[in-house]
């Protein structure tokens, strides 16, 4: 499981996808949820709006990652 710094108290779903290179824009969520699985904290997630917190588990191309503090 690889680990994510957030410095924030939270980061949107579409946020933490361009982050890590999922997509390349923001814009690319929408799409990339509707035809991708991504699962936070195991249950399937479609909003890019979706806020992300500190030990959040998120499963995405066959990865998961855990939000941590900075």
């Amino acid at each position: 499981m690889e680990k994510v710094a957030i410095y924030t108290e939270y980061i949107t779903l579409g946020q933490f996808l361009k982050l890590k290179g999922i997509i390349a824009g923001g814009s690319d969520a929408k799409n990339f949820l509707m035809i991708k699985e991504v699962l936070v904290n195991g249950v399937k997630e479609e909003r890019r709006g979706r806020k992300l917190y500190r030990g959040d588990v998120i499963k995405v191309l066959k990865t998961e990652y855990m939000i941590t503090k900075e």
